[in-house]
């Protein structure tokens, strides 16, 4: 198996289509839809074989449009182990006003899990060999625990594995109560677990410096949209701009950065490089429509562009 492996708790269909324009009391012809596989973790599995890796997908799911989630994945080649639970996998939208290029994504909500359901997934986690990097993305279904996150860190550090983590909220202070190697919020849930509303750029760096002091976490990089990432460690912080590009669909650029911050990671390159090459990810999924992740030559591209203006032995804040 790969030595990355990635956990989903709410997994979903996302359904991608279009219309003409977006108006009230009227039936709309909607294009032909795309159907992919989505959800934090399986969304970072797919775009790792993407880029060249390898990793494998665990995650919850059932009823018939479990089965069809099985057979998207199955489609694209990332192995999966799925998890059965008694509801059915969410189906979320993503709907294109072609008109004004609006874009509306309608998010469902996910199956209630039961506790057998939830307990069997951490099992299935346990009993897998070779982990080197257990990466817990996305949001929790209706009756999963925010302190499973921390059930994850601490089979993490039985198998001496990185503990990688991109969730919000309660999830997200469970599992830096456990530890964390590597935290990946945006501003907005930076600033949420700070208690406030808005983050300067300054303020990110000391609100993640204090995550980074009173927890066991070694690393957390901010996402910040077009403006790219920040990169901060106890002794390190720097800012990692993303190109300037022509944006279609922000749908996976998150997950896609995520990616491309695990797969270095995974082949050897340094913290620097590898946020480097995760924004370089993240902007690559903004190229195509709906929930398109990054693809392999748009993100080398977009590499080297930022390599070449941020070369990797300068700029270092200490």
């Amino acid at each position: 198996m790969s030595g990355i492996v990635t956990i989903t708790l709410n997994p979903a269909i996302d359904k991608s289509t279009s219309v003409p324009v977006l108006v009230p009391e009227r039936k709309l012809k909607c294009s032909v839809p795309l159907f992919e596989p989505g959800g934090g973790g399986v969304n970072v599995a797919r775009a790792i074989i993407r880029l060249g890796g390898n990793a494998n997908a665990v995650y919850l799911g059932g009823g018939h449009s479990g089965k069809f989630f099985e057979s998207l994945l199955h489609a694209e080649g990332v192995p999966g182990i799925s998890v059965p639970i008694a509801g059915h996998t969410r189906e979320n939208l993503i709907l294109t006003d072609s008109s004004s290029h609006a874009q509306y994504r309608l998010g469902m909500p996910g199956p209630v899990v039961d506790d057998y359901e939830w307990q069997h997934l951490l099992e299935v986690i346990r009993q897998m060999e070779g982990i080197k990097y257990l990466v817990a993305s996305g949001s929790l279904s209706p009756g999963v625990p925010p302190d499973i996150f921390a059930s994850f860190s601490a089979i993490a550090a039985i198998k001496g594995a990185r503990f990688i983590v991109d969730t919000s909220g309660e999830a997200l202070r469970e599992a830096l109560r456990e530890g964390a190697y590597l935290i990946k919020p945006n501003i907005r849930e930076l600033a949420g677990f700070a208690g406030v509303s808005a983050l300067n750029a300054m303020e990110i760096v000391d609100v993640a410096r204090g995550i980074i002091s009173r927890n066991r976490c070694e690393i957390i990089i901010v996402s910040m949209g077009e403006d790219g990432a920040m990169l901060v460690t106890a002794d390190l912080s720097i800012k990692i701009p993303a190109p300037v590009v022509r944006r279609v669909s922000t749908v996976g650029a998150g997950d896609s950065m995520l990616a491309g911050i695990v797969y270095s990671l995974f082949t050897g390159k340094d913290i620097l490089e590898a946020t480097q090459f995760g924004v370089a990810c993240g902007t690559a999924a903004t190229l195509h429509p709906g929930t398109a992740l990054c693809k392999k030559e748009d993100a080398l591209t977009l590499f080297e562009e930022i390599r070449r203006k941020q070369p990797l032995t300068t700029g270092i804040k200490k």
